[in-house]
């Protein structure tokens, strides 16, 4: 029997298992031959070919496995969580997951590993932090997913991976669309012309009826965007507003919303692998 099948018996075990499961028991299965991301895919790739379709999508999106009572190292370390609005130590992923006919399965991942060591001007404390940024993860991913010969029309991301650099690859370096959120704070020009002027305006003062699509130009972006604006009710009975772009301008804002809906699939996803897999034990 072969490690990956020892890996799959192991993944059996973890989804059955009531009591505690350990790492160290998964180590004495598999040896000392390490696991990553072009393992997975060797592990996946049989079942994306049953699933895929040109009309699938990527799904990028990190998350927090949560370790408070284990040693710090360069990957168990502090790392913010924009859900918690504070430091959180643990392990910090990167997910590249597929999407298609209405199946998702991971096809990548990164783990930010924080090996550097710096003082924070702020503070004066010594902090880690990675030599590699979670944009350069997302881009190898996708960069790793084309290679793969993974047939997908978009990328779908959240507010976290919308930064110009990330658009321009995605268009011109991978040939694909996107669509994702900005920030309220963004600035944005209402034409060409306007961009060229300089004439900028940030999104939380632009006149934009809801539900609508209009096309917006953004600084070091060399294409024009298709923006809407989303209005919701949040669970404490407040309205909540958000800003998605997509560099499909040929979308209605219903084929924008559906399309972008399938993003949230990487959550229950991230969830059963802290809850079913035992990630964090």
């Amino acid at each position: 029997m072969n490690n990956k099948e020892l890996l799959d018996m192991y993944s059996d075990y973890l989804i059955s298992a009531f009591g505690q499961t350990t790492g160290t028991g998964l180590a004495g299965l598999l040896g000392k031959e390490r696991f990553g991301s072009a393992e997975l895919w060797q592990v996946v790739k049989p079942y994306i070919r049953q699933i895929q379709q040109e009309d699938g999508v990527i799904i990028i999106d990190d998350s927090l496995a949560e370790k408070p009572y284990t040693d710090e190292n360069d990957i168990i370390c502090w790392h913010y969580d924009h859900s918690q609005d504070r430091s959180v130590k643990g392990i910090n992923f990167v997910t590249c997951l597929y999407h298609a006919g209405g199946y998702s399965l991971p096809v990548g991942f990164s783990i930010v590993a924080k090996t550097e060591y710096y003082v924070d001007k702020k503070d004066g404390k010594q902090k880690r932090r990675s030599p590699v940024s979670k944009n350069d993860y997302y881009r190898e991913l996708l960069t790793n997913a084309q290679r793969n010969q993974i047939p997908f029309r978009y990328v779908l991301s959240d507010v976290w991976y919308s930064a110009a650099e990330n658009m321009m690859f995605i268009k011109r370096d991978l040939d694909k669309d996107f669509i994702m959120p900005l920030k309220a704070n963004r600035k944005v020009a209402l034409s060409e012309q306007a961009k060229r002027d300089g004439q900028w305006v940030r999104l939380d003062q632009l006149t934009l009826e809801a539900n609508t699509c209009v096309e917006i130009y953004l600084e070091s972006v060399d294409f024009p965007l298709l923006l809407t604006k989303h209005v919701f009710a949040n669970e404490d009975g407040s309205t909540g507003i958000q800003y998605v772009v997509s560099s499909d301008t040929t979308l209605t804002f219903d084929q924008m919303t559906a399309i972008y809906r399938k993003r949230w699939n990487v959550e229950p996803y991230h969830k059963s692998l802290k809850q079913n897999a035992s990630l964090e034990k």
